[in-house]
């Protein structure tokens, strides 16, 4: 059986494939997404956001294997906390790889998640590389908690708005917790 999401899927991946940013539901809200490999896509995200590019973005990933593409050392705690989160959780990794510089936090980190939404996950393995995963409003408004809480700019500023249903009943921020290579664990958001 095809998921009935696969028309929306080649148009944003068509998008993804030519620099665009995309406006996707999320395993937690509406994002804006791009390639996380493109450092000028990345660029149209912090603009229309209009926030600083010194603030890092969450980029989404479809599977540990592609996790550790971009992820010098995985540590082994992330498996743990990958598998047994009971809501999606983003977590902050030491020295990335093969992800554009402007997405690349200060200290050489990076957030990453494993989705867990079916679209996200067939999205990004077609894609076979990450994508940026932020909340679809600009830099210090309230997130969106529904598609018609999006506002204009953000969808006039997209180049392809992916047409499925708010599903996500109860939408919000993914937790966010750090892991350094040196066993450092910290919870940055709950």
């Amino acid at each position: 059986m095809k998921p009935d999401f696969l028309p929306e899927m080649d148009s944003a991946f068509n998008t993804l494939q030519d620099g665009g940013l995309i406006l996707y539901p999320t395993d937690t809200v509406w994002g804006i997404g791009c390639d996380a490999t493109n450092p000028e896509a990345v660029k149209k995200v912090y603009a229309l956001k209009q926030r600083e590019d010194s603030k890092a973005l969450i980029c989404m990933v479809s599977n540990q294997a592609m996790l550790e593409r971009h992820v010098k050392e995985v540590p082994e705690a992330a498996y743990d906390i990958i598998d047994l989160a009971t809501k999606p959780t983003t977590i902050v990794f030491d020295e990335p790889q093969g992800i554009a510089k402007n997405l690349i936090a200060e200290d050489n980190t990076i957030a990453i998640r494993v989705a867990s939404d079916k679209f996200c996950q067939y999205l990004i393995n077609k894609f076979r590389k990450p994508i940026v995963s932020t909340s679809a409003n600009i830099s210090g408004f309230p997130t969106p908690k529904s598609f018609k809480e999006i506002a204009p700019e953000i969808l006039k500023g997209v180049d392809y708005v992916v047409n499925l249903p708010d599903e996500n009943k109860n939408p919000s921020p993914s937790s966010i917790i750090k892991l350094g290579n040196d066993g450092l664990v910290k919870v940055i958001r709950e």
